[in-house]
């Protein structure tokens, strides 16, 4: 079966930025940047961001051009002979369908908030009513599986009609409607009364308030909000990679994929925080944020009914942009295994997705009394911390080592692909930095993760 390719250099960046901007942009970043402070601590995550983000991200879509196959096939492709890192192909693959057994929820509350910001649900309500609606929401199983069964058939039914006319298509489509939303949003924002305090906290540095909230706290919150924002070890841009022709060079479009996912994540900032300041609501106010603070926000703006659909349709546009790449994942592993046909494969793993994506439902109603991570966790919880955690660390390791040491790949091999076509070179200067020195900090996320997790050290 001849393999599929881009048509055009866009498709290959918005693909690729619209797996790595999702709900971690827009709804977490925001939020943990509201915790640390503001500006000094959105800093520290750019820092973080070029130092190990666009060197990772490089990996993996080495590892995919070179090889034109997804994580299943990839390492089997490009090992030496009598080398077993064919095996964590099975990690990069059980990453994917972990993603999606919580993700597909989650797309499924941002299109059931554009439904009830449409119908007027938060019009004149109060602060009780809206928190009672988010909870009521998680509560009742049937419409919240619903919603999450709507959002994986919308995905299938893109990726379905293949990579050219349905994913790369739909998804240029989607991704600059995401940006044009997030532009008037941005600016309705900014110009509200008393956003200037909200522009300032976000945009001029104080360390006085990241020093508040644990200097430690912020860089470890910054590092893994860096490595996980890209989507990275689970073959999640690999994929893309196989796709992509060898006209640039992968250093020059990690940067700008890098450059794109940043952006959207900084221009949701400038969306939510001068909104959080202009109505007086703590910036800072956690994971409720998105479906308990803002409705809030919307409900005393003029015109509020209107941005706050608009603001929930732009929500929908960054989950269904990740649901659409990782589903085109999901479907390469069948076709690139089995040989199967892309019907077959879309048709055998909507059922499968669906069914995996059940138990994280019913985690917050007739399965809460199962709290795997402690008392207030859910089975969602869970099922984040192992592919957050674990998965994406250590792929991210794997990739490393894979790239960098003489018993795998190598790293001649590697920069020989990353440097083919025009653009940005990887430096050779580099080369010790990857092999020891990132390899140490990737590892170190890894361990503060258990740390965060576990106990009250963090």
């Amino acid at each position: 079966m001849a393999r599929e390719k881009f048509g055009s250099r866009l498709g290959f960046l918005l693909i690729s930025a619209g797996c790595a901007i999702g709900i971690g942009n827009v709804w977490k970043f925001p939020y943990i940047t509201g915790q640390y402070g503001g500006a000094a601590f959105v800093l520290i995550y750019l820092f973080f961001l070029a130092i190990f983000g666009i060197p990772l991200m490089t990996m993996e879509f080495a590892v995919g051009r070179a090889s034109r196959k997804s994580c299943a096939s990839s390492f089997k492709t490009l090992e030496p002979k009598g080398t077993k890192w064919h095996l964590a192909s099975y990690f990069g693959m059980a990453g994917n369908y972990l993603l999606m057994m919580f993700y597909t929820n989650v797309a499924g509350w941002m299109l059931s908030y554009v439904f009830k910001m449409v119908k007027g649900d938060f019009v004149a309500a109060t602060a009780p009513q809206i928190e009672a609606a988010y909870d009521g929401m998680l509560a009742n199983p049937l419409p919240q599986m619903g919603w999450m069964v709507l959002a994986t058939l919308l995905g299938f039914g893109i990726c379905s009609l293949g990579l050219q006319k349905g994913v790369e298509r739909i998804t240029k489509v989607m991704m600059v409607c995401l940006l044009v939303l997030m532009a008037a949003l941005a600016i309705n924002s900014i110009t509200l009364d008393g956003a200037g305090e909200g522009i300032k906290f976000y945009l001029v540095p104080d360390f006085t308030k990241l020093a508040e909230n644990g200097i430690f706290n912020a860089i470890y919150a910054a590092m893994s909000q860096a490595l996980f924002t890209l989507s990275l070890g689970i073959g999640s841009m690999a994929i893309f990679g196989s796709y992509v022709s060898k006209d640039r060079t992968l250093l020059s479009e990690s940067i700008n994929i890098t450059l794109l996912d940043t952006g959207v994540a900084l221009m949701a900032g400038l969306i939510i925080f001068p909104a959080c300041f202009s109505f007086g609501v703590n910036p800072g106010a956690g994971p409720g944020l998105i479906f308990e603070t803002l409705p809030n926000i919307f409900s005393k703006m003029a015109g509020g009914r209107f941005w706050g659909a608009l603001f929930f349709v732009f929500l929908s546009f960054a989950a269904l942009s990740t649901l659409i790449a990782v589903f085109e994942n999901i479907l390469s592993f069948a076709m690139d295994l089995w040989n199967w046909s892309r019907k077959k494969a879309v048709v055998v793993n909507i059922i499968a997705i669906i069914v995996l994506s059940v138990p994280c439902v019913l985690g917050f109603n007739l399965l809460k009394g199962f709290q795997p991570l402690g008392a207030g966790s859910t089975i969602l919880d869970l099922e984040d911390f192992i592919v957050s955690y674990n998965l994406l660390p250590l792929g991210c390791l794997v990739y490393l080592f894979f790239c960098t040491r003489k018993c795998g790949w190598g790293f001649k091999n590697f920069v020989n692909e990353a440097n083919t076509g025009k653009g940005i070179k990887f430096p050779m200067w580099l080369r010790p930095y990857v092999t020891y020195i990132l390899p140490i900090i990737v590892l170190a996320v890894f361990v503060l993760g258990y740390i965060a997790t576990f106990t009250d050290i963090l």
